[in-house]
């Protein structure tokens, strides 16, 4: 079954942007190795809610949640990871997927 990761960003300081555009580029090649296949990756957000106002947000879809959490816990990406934890807010889901005829 698919498995989606959804991300928030909020960039409060933008002196500290350059860490996260270098964590942009790195994790991509990262996400990919594990089949992950970005549907969004866009700053081009308009909230419709006052309380939820997010800068930027990301959408990958992996085949499976084995697969997700071998990403996101392998080495080569928690050796990066302190570019985002240091330079930005970030708010993550898993959200499972359905096949075809599932629903």
């Amino acid at each position: 079954m698919s498995c989606y990761f959804l991300v928030q960003i909020f960039c409060t300081d933008q002196q500290k942007r350059s860490l996260y555009d270098e964590y942009i580029h790195d994790v991509k090649p990262i996400v990919e190795s594990y089949g992950g296949e970005y549907l969004i990756r866009s700053e081009d957000v308009v909230s419709l809610s006052q309380d939820w106002k997010p800068d930027r947000v990301i959408l990958i879809r992996f085949s499976n949640r084995e697969k997700l959490d071998e990403c996101f816990h392998s080495q080569a990406y928690l050796n990066m990871s302190y570019k985002r934890e240091m330079s930005v807010e970030s708010h993550a889901i898993i959200i499972g997927g359905y096949e075809d005829g599932d629903m």
